[in-house]
């Protein structure tokens, strides 16, 4: 059987066009020839690698991802009420042949015409988080749940949107609406998304204030049933990263995920915005920041052990080849998850389990 990468999400098409359209895949489905057996927040899991928030846009999408052999789904970020996403744009490539280094990140990236071979492929992403109706995701959450096969777990992740005159109080009261839209929709997992960094600052920072991290995620925790992962970003600071682990672990959080995509200026070969007027900043993703993913699974890894913090930790970020997942784990990250490499090459999960079944006999 010939499985040759592919992308499934078309970037000339918008955010609602490949939910409804997609994803476009014409492949097969590899048989899987192994399971093991791994402890996922209370719930037993085939293998440790899953797919982050983000391209797993609703229950069609979910579908597939868990046939090619992701175990760890991720519902793309909800909010509380319909919101609408960024225009096109939404994706564009990156000259990306050199990784993004954690202790000195670049002022800009350059915009690329040309997609980047695989192995290198680095892009950057302003979607604005959209969000369904509380009618779809109550009708399509479990329909996700439907599409799962024994020895996989969905997680729904979500988001607060702050009202148009910004409160700390209405902030934290939005996350927990969403949280127990999620809860009622039928999620067996809740993420929070505390790093977006193509939104709003007060939305997209929230993971690098330790104080104002605890107070939502002690909210969320107080109104749910269910496991809480927080989804944090790239720390430029480890003491910033010591204090937010510390706190979300005393919010009761039972996981951390890290790291989502670096916020860097983005501009075309002329030096103006590559997604055009109003956004310059976005976040980059793929390739060019694995270094940055790894840098925060040990610093995360040394922390939780130091700290001795009751945290599981997921690790990922430019995972785009099988042996890539075996640096996470190397690295410390108890499971590794992916997204742009998913996204290019949904054969990923695939080619891993492949490579790496007789390592685990």
């Amino acid at each position: 059987m010939t499985l040759d990468p592919e992308p499934i999400y078309d970037i000339e098409k918008t955010y609602i066009e490949n939910a409804e359209q997609g994803p476009f895949f014409n492949g097969q489905i590899p048989k899987r020839t192994r399971h093991e057996k791994y402890n996922f927040l209370g719930i037993e899991v085939s293998s440790r690698i899953g797919v982050f928030a983000g391209p797993l846009l609703n229950s069609k999408w979910i579908k597939l991802a868990a046939e090619l052999g992701y175990d760890i789904l991720t519902y793309k970020t909800i909010r509380s009420s319909e919101h609408a996403g960024h225009p096109l744009p939404n994706i564009v490539y990156i000259n990306s042949e050199n990784p993004l280094n954690p202790l000195r990140l670049p002022n800009q990236v350059v915009s690329s015409e040309l997609e980047p071979p695989l192995q290198n492929l680095g892009i950057t992403n302003s979607f604005g988080m959209p969000s369904r109706s509380s009618d779809y995701l109550h009708h399509d959450i479990p329909l996700s749940m439907k599409a799962l096969s024994k020895g996989q777990a969905l997680i729904v992740s979500i988001t607060g949107t702050p009202g148009q005159e910004y409160s700390k109080t209405g902030y934290i009261q939005d996350f927990v609406r969403a949280a127990r839209l999620a809860e009622t929709a039928g999620a067996p997992i809740i993420e929070a998304n505390f790093s977006c960094p193509n939104v709003s600052k007060d939305e997209g920072s929230l993971y690098l204030h330790p104080e104002s991290a605890f107070e939502v995620a002690s909210a969320i925790v107080a109104a749910i049933s269910k496991p809480l992962i927080i989804k944090v970003g790239h720390f430029p600071d480890k003491t910033i990263l010591r204090k937010t682990l510390v706190a979300l672990t005393c919010a009761g959080v039972k996981a951390v995920a890290g790291i989502n995509s670096v916020s860097l200026k983005v501009v075309n070969e002329d030096g103006e915005p590559a997604l055009g007027k109003g956004r310059l900043t976005s976040g980059i993703c793929g390739a060019p920041i694995r270094e940055c993913a790894l840098e925060f699974v040990t610093d995360a890894k040394y922390i939780i052990a130091n700290e001795k913090l009751n945290l599981t930790l997921i690790g990922g970020g430019g995972i785009m080849e099988p042996s890539h997942f075996e640096d996470f784990f190397n690295a410390g990250a108890d499971f590794a998850f992916v997204a742009t490499g998913m996204m290019w090459d949904p054969y990923l999960a695939h080619r891993y389990q492949e490579a790496y079944a007789n390592l685990r006999s």
